[in-house]
């Protein structure tokens, strides 16, 4: 059970698991006014959950997905299939690799798990269920050693900005950014966190501030236009985001409105942090313009005004991701090390180490 939000200390937050011979999942859209868990049998069932944002977030969608792809080898070992196990196989995956294409996390853990299972055969669904576990218990590790990691780059105490939400809701638990900021806060360098909404799904209000409430951790909730002047005002040390893919090259995919707000940190000289485990880094994609944005339905934009329909003749553009160039990043946290200034090469000797 989730803790409430007068909690002072930090719990873990059940985003994803896998209970009898299903993936159980926390719907992160009706947060935080309720609680709700959604049981899925199916890699189908977990594609769309993944598609209509029941989970988000780049390692949670990659354990999420670790466990659909559980689901798909159970699928292909019944024996009542009219149709090759391996067709079932590759029709589980393929529905699961197309859910949502920006996230690097998503097929890799795709690929991790079918490594671990091969071929479909009596018992390969338990070795699946063995790496996906093993997914989710490394990424919480990965998430508290960046958290260290990141820390330490913090000198002094001053507020900080995030933006979306990198935290334990969306990872296997305790977060990226979030980590830091959990990890900056207990040693005393964080003074306040100022998180934007985060438009049209609004994470950053409904979940962000939500998780840094129950900790404890002073939070002050901002519309994304307000951003800019609270830079200007406030005067925060970091900018300290996640991100959902990373270049060869270093420049960053995430959340639409982190390109933007990396330019007003630079601009008023604040650092910018972005914190991701190395299942983010895509060395095979050379730089962002190469990164597929998924372009989402313009619906969602639409409801935040009412229940009407738009008048003819408007167009709407719905990007979830913006690419921040390498060159906008000071830090780039990943639980190898730290990457300072990230260029291709700087890059690639993090990721070839242990």
């Amino acid at each position: 059970m989730i803790a409430s939000m007068e909690s002072r200390v930090w719990q873990p937050v059940a985003t994803a698991d896998w209970q009898d011979d299903a993936c159980v999942l926390l719907d992160q859209r009706v947060l935080p006014g309720v609680e709700r868990y959604l049981r899925l049998e199916t890699p189908e069932a977990v594609a769309d959950a993944i598609r209509e944002m029941v989970v988000r977030g780049a390692p949670a969608i990659g354990i999420t997905a670790a466990y659909g792809a559980v689901l798909a080898y159970r699928q292909a070992e019944q024996a009542d299939q009219a149709e090759p196990d391996q067709a079932v196989l590759e029709r589980g995956f393929s529905v699961l690799a197309a859910a949502r294409p920006t996230a690097a996390n998503l097929q890799w853990a795709l690929n991790r798990v079918r490594k671990a299972a091969g071929p479909p055969a009596l018992g390969a669904w338990k070795r699946a269920l063995d790496a996906a576990r093993e997914i989710h218990r490394e990424d919480i590790e990965m998430n508290h050693a960046m958290g260290r990691l990141g820390e330490a780059l913090i000198e002094g105490c001053a507020p900080v900005v995030t933006h979306c939400n990198a935290g334990a809701l969306a990872t296997g638990g305790f977060g990226t950014a979030l980590g830091v900021i959990r990890e900056a806060w207990a040693a005393g360098k964080v003074e306040r966190v100022y998180a934007g909404e985060t438009r049209p799904w609004l994470q950053g209000s409904r979940l962000t501030a939500w998780e840094l409430a129950r900790d404890g951790v002073p939070v002050t909730v901002l519309t994304d236009s307000a951003m800019a002047q609270m830079f200007r005002r406030q005067r925060p040390g970091w900018l300290i985001v996640g991100a959902d893919r990373v270049a060869a090259n270093g420049d960053v995919a995430n959340k639409i409105g982190t390109y933007s707000l990396a330019l007003t940190a630079r601009h008023h000289g604040a650092q910018v942090m972005v914190v991701a485990p190395s299942s983010t880094v895509d060395l095979d994609t050379g730089s962002g313009d190469q990164i597929l944005i998924e372009q989402r339905a313009g619906a969602e934009i639409w409801t935040a005004v009412g229940e009407a329909p738009p008048p003819e003749g408007i167009c709407f553009e719905n990007p979830a991701f913006d690419i921040t160039p390498a060159g906008l990043v000071d830090a780039l946290v990943t639980e190898k090390g730290v990457v300072k200034n990230p260029d291709r090469e700087s890059l690639a000797a993090v990721m070839a180490g242990p």
